[in-house]
């Protein structure tokens, strides 16, 4: 685009924003600052370690923090919380869930595991060491994906909302909505906190998100079909989900429902 029409292009939106008249929705405010960000990037994958993983498992959420892995596995009768080894992926500490409760995702903040769960409305939080049972609260809506950014709780319910709350109150304190070319991009499924981003698997898919926490803009994404092939797996709902970033040394980790194996991948752009 030439400079002066890019000029002008830029003093009417400048212009509208003034007068309010492009803000009357999430989308038309995203579509702005994607015009100023430039494009968004897609990104491939290298594996660097694969490592076993329990195939019985059906992960929902996905951490690694201060040198252990801990992975949440749902489905009612089959829902837990469990401490895994990393290279082996042996349980180490193991709870199990009620039947009535299919576990989501789980974070790690202020001393405390939190663990959603699907449609009851119940969260509930445990010691990090032991996993003993702290206590639960309530939310509406569905519980999907968790994570944290070191202040607020980040959750997803399946839409493309995604909600931050108070890990000591537990009230919303902001939500923001996800649109990929002005579409709400729904099915934000289980969230990592990586460098500022916020990563989320699209159910369903072999793909990853990068968010803006602050505006909902895509900033990537991670294209990682064929990491674990599609015939190879047991059945329809055994795909991706389970993002987990180990701050100190700087690793991503990904696995999915039912995978026999966790990977350790570093990131290409295309």
């Amino acid at each position: 685009m030439p400079k002066t029409k890019k000029a002008w292009l830029i003093l009417i939106i400048l212009s509208l924003l003034g007068s309010g008249a492009i803000l009357s929705s999430d989308a038309a405010r995203n579509a702005i600052v994607r015009f100023f960000s430039g494009p968004i990037r897609t990104y491939t994958y290298t594996i660097v370690n694969r490592w076993p993983h329990d195939q019985t498992a059906f992960t929902q959420g996905l951490v690694y923090k201060d040198g252990s892995l801990y992975e949440s596995t749902g489905r009612n009768g089959s829902s837990s919380l469990r401490i895994v080894d990393l290279t082996t992926g042996s349980i180490k500490t193991r709870v199990d869930l009620p039947d009535e409760y299919f576990a989501e995702g789980i974070a790690l903040l202020n001393g405390k595991i939190f663990q959603l769960t699907w449609v009851n409305h119940k969260a509930f939080f445990y010691d990090p060491k032991t996993l003993s049972l702290l206590g639960e609260f309530s939310y509406e809506g569905e519980g999907w994906g968790l994570t944290d950014d070191g202040h607020f709780l980040i959750m997803s319910n399946g839409t493309n909302t995604i909600t931050f709350l108070n890990p000591e109150t537990f009230e919303v304190e902001k939500t923001i909505s996800v649109y990929d070319n002005d579409k709400p991009l729904v099915d934000l499924n289980e969230l990592e906190y990586v460098k500022g981003e916020i990563y989320a698997n699209i159910w369903h898919t072999d793909k990853i998100v990068r968010i803006d926490p602050r505006s909902g803009e895509i900033r990537g994404w991670l294209d990682l079909t064929g990491l674990f092939p599609v015939e190879e797996r047991q059945e329809q709902e055994a795909v991706l989900n389970g993002i987990a970033y180990d701050q100190t040394q700087d690793r991503l980790f990904v696995t999915g429902k039912l995978w026999p194996g966790l990977f350790e991948i570093e990131l290409e752009e295309k």
